[in-house]
Formats: structure tokens, C-alpha cells, sequence
């Protein structure tokens, strides 16, 4: 997980941060594993990740598996089905090709959680659900990976890597919308979508190390191209025939919708993306460490509505810049301060503009969010227990607003702000003994804005949260861990009108390990507190998972 704009290398979009997935490599004696797990709600699974070298200078690694579950919700299930061969072949001492496959598939009931009520959930049962008795979600991505490393010498490495992604989503989805405290019941809507996604990303980077005038660098450099088609089909309700509303306490999700649908969208969208980065890591001094980095990226997109048989084009760029510095006047502990920027231009979040919309939606720069930072990293007792104490800054600006005299022109003038602390630390309290935790303050608020949202907070994030771990585990034989999460008020939406209350979750595992078996057994909400984990709007609320015991057992070999 990286926190914050992360631009520079990874491009357009990652305002609160990303998540840098990385696929399971091939390594050269690597162990095999079989997972089995089994647990509440008909949890069961069973992975396997081999491993085997047949020659010398090749290392071959399938990872594949399936999961199917109930829920604690009535009437939500799901599948996950996975399969990723791999291959690292050392052509040379020096040249390297690694070629990655996945298909995975996940197919599961759209659960849009419960309505809010009088400012606050709905007072029903965590497994009341007013979805349709029908309704799914099927996903199925493939990907294609390759990466060639050429080492030019001990201190410089080439790569290249070439990737092509597909995704083929399907969705039949009633979800609510809003409740009508008159009649007691809840407000939906019926939709269906066919999604068909096309990437291809092309990247060539160096990497490498130098000296100059006594300073050390560590550079990297890089040019990235990326070529994005997306043809999404999307079916409403023919006539406006409007979908059966259900009662609050007592739905019956057997209520369909009737009527037949029709196709109300059908876009065709090109996205060609160019960027060029560099960032320098320089080495000062035994105290002083300085990081520098720019990317500029020029961003197109082009879409074209079936339907009306309009198309638009919409071109735009961004520089993003990224400067840090690092100061240990001490051994064990380091300061740094950090800033940086990214952007997300028009068209760049669902990948498609409307063409042809009304007003100046589609002609607008790209919203940008801005990222300062400062803190110390420590290492206290013998380096048994590290911490970092951080203050940030996070600001979305240039966010688009509808101009309150004309709601067909769109303003750049909406700000959202979000400053806060953050304390973490991880170690070995004394022989077999860890800790593991942090608290985290923050105040994140909308600053500015035409359509009453000033001044608000932002939805579904808490004030205060803070989690405390403690685990106990030898080299072998019996192991443990008990720990606290807990999560401040939160609102649902960002008009302020339900709040979501704070909670505690209270989680154990114990487990036995020898040699090549590890089982354990992991208890979740062990006090089987009622709480809410999450929220798309004030209609929209996700019931945190009651107390649930999950299995699992690995055999390595």
C-alpha cells in the first residue's frame, strides 16, 4: 500500500494512495505450499503454489485455487477461481525474461448493504438485504505479462515490460436508492450492464547508480505508453417502469422488476496514454539523503456514443512532481519531509467522457491533489522496536462543481482537505513476544463548493481510529495473537445526514506450526459487536461480518 499521490511512477489517478499488487515470481528453489480453509458462513477453499526448477537456468511457479462462500447477509454468495502460471528462464548471466499469466474469475450477489433512517442504519438486522432474488455480478480478467532485465553491469539494469490486460464484466443489479419514511419501505432501481475492457501497457525503464562530486545517486528513468479500449453496454427499464419498492423490515426480495429493459448506453471509448518520468536518489552525506522525481504525461480520450452516433475527443496533460529529503542526525533516528502531486484528467476515472454533454464537463483541466508530509522514523531498544510519527497534508483541488446560476457549466473550484497524525509501531517486545499497531488522527473535510457540501466532512472517513496487536509466536510449535481495532463516528454521505457510530472489533488467532504444516484457527468480532464497515451513500450501508472462525491449514514442501 502506497499512502498519497504516487504520480511520478505510477501515473494519472492514486489520490489517497494505491495498491502496488505484485504478482507471485518464480525463484529458484522455491518451496511449494496446498492451502485448504474452511469456516463460517460455508467458507471453503483450497489453493495450491507450486514450485519447480527444471533445468538450471529455469524456475516455473503455478498459483491456481477456488473459494466459495456464503454470507452472514441473506442470500449473498460467491466464487473466486484463479489460475497463474509463471515462468523465469535466465537467458544469459545477464538477461532475464519473466512471462506472467492470470485468468481469474469472481462471481458473486451485489450486496449494496442497508438505507439509512432518521440520521442513522436502518434499526433492522445485519442480514436484512433488499436486493433481487436474481441479481449478479460476473467478472472474468485475463492478463498477459512480460519482462525482460538486462543487467548492463553491477551497477545499471534495463527493463522492459509489456502487459495486456482484458476484463469481461457482466452485471444484473437492483439496488436501493433512497427510504420513504410515509410507507416504510425502501426505494430501488434495476440495471444491467455488459462490460468488455482492453488494455495494453508498454513500459522501458533504467535503472542504475553513479557518483558525482562525491554524491551518490540511485536513478531511474522511464517511458511509458498505454493504449486503453472500453465498450460498456448499459440496460435501464424500458418506459420508466419503476421497480417494486420494499418494506423496510420486512422485504420481500422476490418483488422483481418486471418490466423489460432497454439499452440506454452504449459508448465506444480510446484512451492512448504517453508519459515520460525521472527521479534521482541522492546520497548527501552519512545524514542527508534527497529525492527528486517529474513525470509528464499526456493523456487522450476518445468516445463515441453508438446510440446517437456522436463522438468527442478530449486531450489533455499533467506535470507531477515528487521532492523528499531524509535527515539522520541520529543513529536510530531519521526525519523526513516529502511533497508531491498527481492529477486525474477528464475521462480518466471510468476511462470515457459523455460526448457532447451539456456545458463544459468534457473541456475542463484535470482535478489534482496535492500531498505535504513530515515525520521521524525510529529504531529504540537495540532495534527491537521500530516506529514512525508522521504529519500530512492532503489536498483535491480543481474538483469539479456546477456553477449554482447555470448547472450546465462546470466550475474547478471545489477543494477537499485532509490533515492529520499518524503513529505506528512494530517490534519484538522480549523473546517471543511482538506488538504491533498505531493510532491515527485526522480531520478531512470538503473546503470549498457550490452545492452546499462546504465545510462538510468527507464520507466514511473516521476522526480517530487507532488498532493494537500483540502476538506470541516461537520458532515452532504453538503460536497466538489477540488484538483491538477501533474506528470513530463516520458519515455515510457528503451531505453529513447519517453517521455511521464508531466501534471496537475485538480478533484472536491461534495456530501450530512444525515444520511443514501450519494450522490455525482465526476468531473475528469475537464479542459479535454490531458495527458498520463501510458506505457508498445514505442509502448504502455495509453491516460489519458477526463473530466468524475461519480454518486454515498449509502444507509446505
Amino acid at each position: 500500500m502506497l499512502k498519497g499521490p504516487a504520480a511520478v511512477l505510477y501515473g494519472r489517478g492514486g489520490q489517497g494512495g494505491i495498491v502496488n499488487r505484485v504478482s507471485k515470481m518464480p525463484t529458484p528453489g522455491q518451496k511449494s505450499s496446498i492451502e485448504a480453509q474452511g469456516g463460517s458462513n460455508d467458507l471453503r477453499s483450497l489453493y495450491a503454489d507450486l514450485s519447480t526448477d527444471p533445468t538450471d537456468n529455469i524456475s516455473l511457479r503455478l498459483n491456481m485455487g477456488n473459494q466459495d462462500n456464503n454470507s452472514f447477509r441473506d442470500g449473498v454468495s460467491g466464487n473466486r477461481q484463479l489460475f497463474a502460471p509463471s515462468m523465469s528462464w535466465q537467458l544469459t548471466p545477464e538477461l532475464n525474461w519473466l512471462v506472467q499469466y492470470e485468468y481469474s474469475r469472481y462471481n458473486r450477489t451485489p450486496d449494496r448493504g442497508i438505507p439509512g433512517v432518521n440520521g442513522r442504519p436502518a434499526d433492522v438486522s445485519r442480514s436484512t438485504t433488499y436486493f433481487d432474488h436474481g441479481d449478479y455480478i460476473d467478472d472474468k480478467s485475463q492478463s498477459l505479462r512480460s519482462r525482460l532485465a538486462y543487467e548492463l553491469n553491477a551497477d545499471w539494469q534495463l527493463r522492459h515490460t509489456l502487459g495486456v490486460f482484458k476484463l469481461d464484466s457482466d452485471f444484473d443489479n437492483t439496488y436501493q436508492t433512497g427510504y420513504d419514511p410515509k410507507t416504510n419501505t425502501v426505494s430501488r432501481q434495476h440495471w444491467q450492464q455488459d462490460l468488455t475492457t482492453r488494455n495494453v501497457f508498454n513500459n522501458l525503464e533504467l535503472e542504475g547508480g553513479f557518483d558525482t562530486f562525491g554524491l551518490e545517486h540511485r536513478l531511474l528513468t522511464g517511458i511509458e505508453l498505454g493504449s486503453q479500449r472500453r465498450d460498456p453496454k448499459l440496460y435501464s427499464a424500458r418506459d420508466g417502469k419503476t421497480v417494486p419498492s420494499l418494506d423496510l423490515n420486512q422485504p420481500n426480495r422476490r418483488l422483481s422488476h418486471t418490466g423489460s429493459m432497454r439499452l440506454s448506453s452504449n459508448n465506444h471509448t480510446e484512451v492512448e496514454s504517453r508519459a515520460l518520468y525521472i527521479q534521482d536518489q541522492l546520497r548527501l552525506n552519512d545524514q542527508w539523503q534527497l529525492l527528486g522525481g517529474l513525470r509528464y504525461d499526456r493523456f487522450e480520450v476518445d468516445t463515441t456514443n453508438k446510440l446517437l452516433d456522436i463522438q468527442q475527443n478530449v486531450k489533455s496533460h499533467s506535470t507531477s512532481p515528487r521532492v523528499g529529503l531524509v535527515w539522520t542526525p541520529l543513529e536510530h533516528h531519521s526525519f523526513y519531509a516529502s511533497w508531491s502531486k498527481t492529477f486525474t484528467p477528464a475521462g480518466g476515472g471510468l476511462i470515457g467522457i459523455t460526448p457532447n454533454a451539456t456545458g463544459n464537463v468534457n473541456d475542463l483541466s484535470p482535478e489534482l491533489t496535492k500531498q505535504k508530509e513530515i515525520g521521524v522514523k525510529s529504531d529504540w531498544f537495540d532495534e527491537r522496536l521500530s516506529t514512525t510519527l508522521a504529519v500530512y497534508e492532503l489536498e483535491l483541488y480543481n474538483r469539479r462543481t456546477s456553477d449554482p446560476l447555470d448547472r450546465t457549466i462546470t466550475l474547478l473550484t471545489g477543494e477537499q482537505r485532509s490533515r492529520g497524525v499518524e503513529l505506528t509501531a512494530t517490534g519484538k517486545i522480549v523473546d517471543n513476544w511482538y506488538v504491533r499497531g498505531g493510532v491515527g488522527l485526522q480531520d478531512a473535510k470538503v473546503e470549498k463548493d457550490n452545492n452546499g457540501f462546504e465545510g462538510k466532512r468527507i464520507s466514511d472517513v473516521a476522526k480517530r481510529n487507532a488498532s493494537l496487536f500483540i502476538t506470541w509466536k516461537p520458532e515452532m510449535g504453538w503460536y497466538a495473537e489477540t488484538g483491538l481495532t477501533l474506528v470513530g463516528d463516520r458519515y455515510a454521505d457528503n451531505l453529513n445526514t447519517v453517521v455511521l457510530p464508531g466501534y471496537g472489533r475485538w480478533d484472536a488467532l491461534a495456530g501450530f506450526r512444525q515444520k511443514e504444516w501450519d494450522v490455525r484457527a482465526a476468531l473475528n468480532n469475537i464479542a459479535d459487536k454490531n458495527y458498520y464497515a463501510s458506505a457508498t451513500s445514505a442509502a448504502q450501508i455495509q453491516p460489519g461480518e458477526p463473530r466468524s472462525l475461519v480454518v486454515t491449514g498449509t502444507y509446505s514442501f
